[in-house]
């Protein structure tokens, strides 16, 4: 025998199935964990399978003259810490992820709705959800009721297209349809909603250690990611759907209170069955716009540990073997790259200066701008401190053609 019974024909309809739903994802998310996790099951197996390839790549990395360094081998360390705890350990399970996913909603909703007065924050949500569907039922039973038109007024008779005329049903006989329609809108919506999130968040739970394993390994991480965006979502989700139907209740109840008064005293309600039908319409499109945004809020959760380790592994790589090839991806490899494009402009530049024979005694070199220099600061200059073509001794004498000569022997 199931551990969850319903019967709803003994009492509320909402408060049934909403608890039927909840005993069965409370059931599905423990049970499931458990028999995922257990020795001997597939996913048990699995687990010891990836285990020990990450291990064994480990070691190869080391055998191939790749020693870890202390970060390195301290994040393997909690990776597999993690991955053991939450995969294996059902206490810890339940008091991190299981307690949090299924019971958290509850407090979340209550923590927002109780400073703005919202009914159901605290406690009794489901109780008014079946008391609103019980007075959707009764009014359905009393039907719209017929509405007297009154010949005359004040401002004369009133015709179909006078503000002061009561409202008409879209059609002849809609009313009727329109409340049954609006109870069927209310009960989609308020089981629905919770139906939905709740069932995700069983299911993610009770397939933990199969998507707990994927944190070891870079290229399947983000299986583990998604996992966790998902469950975050659906405690979000089932918060903000406990304060839109808390908001729902708030407009909902004084109404249809005041509506079955007057359909016990004989009152005509024409017209007004297609506004209650409107209004659980409008309600069951916020249900279902504040999922999706919970689900968009949630898309950008993501690890910061993987993208850093990739950075200072990097940064590492390049303190070790500055003489790498450079990239113009990374600006601390461009500022080295420039550097050492000025040291080479600066080598070629002295050797030039040596070679035209502008050293002078005791190995110094000229400089145009200043006093001489020695050989080994001239290494630090940078390019353009000496413009070229310039670095040549200066003449001393008026240099004279032959020709010339002639002209003045002749002369």
């Amino acid at each position: 025998m199931s551990l969850c019974q319903v019967y709803p024909a003994s009492g509320g309809l909402v408060r049934d199935v909403l608890n039927f739903i909840d005993c069965q994802t409370l059931t599905l998310g423990a049970n499931g964990y458990q028999a995922m996790a257990s020795p001997g099951s597939a996913t048990s197996q699995m687990l010891t399978g990836l285990l020990t390839l990450f291990v064994a790549l480990f070691g190869y990395r080391m055998l191939f003259g790749r020693t870890p360094e202390v970060r390195d081998g301290l994040l393997a360390l909690v990776k597999v810490g993690i991955v053991l705890t939450l995969a294996t350990n059902w206490p810890a399970y339940r008091t991190l992820a299981y307690n949090v996913v299924l019971q958290g909603p509850a407090q979340l909703a209550a923590s927002i709705g109780s400073g703005a007065d919202i009914p159901g924050a605290n406690s009794g949500l489901v109780a008014r959800l079946d008391n609103a569907d019980a007075m959707l039922s009764t009014l359905a039973g009393l039907g719209a009721g017929s509405v007297a038109r009154p010949a005359t007024s004040p401002f004369g008779t009133l015709t179909t297209n006078d503000p002061g005329a009561p409202a008409d049903p879209v059609f002849t006989g809609f009313d009727a349809w329109a409340i049954g329609l609006a109870r069927l809108a209310f009960l989609v919506g308020s089981i629905g909603a919770f139906a939905g999130v709740r069932f995700i968040a069983a299911l993610l739970l009770a397939l933990g250690p199969l998507f707990v394993a994927f944190l070891l390994f870079e290229g399947a991480r983000g299986m583990f990611v998604g996992w966790l965006r998902v469950l975050a979502g659906a405690v979000l989700g089932a918060a903000f759907i406990g304060v839109v139907l808390g908001i729902e209740l708030a407009l909902l109840e004084p109404w249809l209170i005041d509506l079955i008064g007057r359909r016990y005293t004989n009152q005509g309600i024409g017209g007004i069955p297609t506004q209650l039908l409107a209004i659980a319409l409008v309600f069951d499109l916020a249900l279902l716009a504040v999922i999706v945004a919970a689900g968009r809020v949630t898309a950008g959760l993501g690890l910061a540990f993987p993208a850093a380790q990739g950075i200072f592994a990097r940064t590492a790589e390049l303190a070790r073997s500055p003489s790498q090839g450079f990239s113009a991806s990374t600006p601390g490899r461009l500022a080295e790259h420039s550097r050492s494009r000025a040291l080479v402009v600066a080598d070629a530049v002295a050797a030039v200066q040596r070679r035209e024979g502008n050293a002078m005694p005791g190995g110094a070199i000229r400089n145009v701008s200043g006093p001489p220099i020695s050989t080994r600061r001239h290494q630090a200059i940078t390019a353009g401190s000496e413009a070229l073509g310039q670095s040549a001794r200066r003449r001393t004498t008026t240099r004279v053609s032959a020709s010339a000569s002639r002209r003045d022997r002749a002369s």
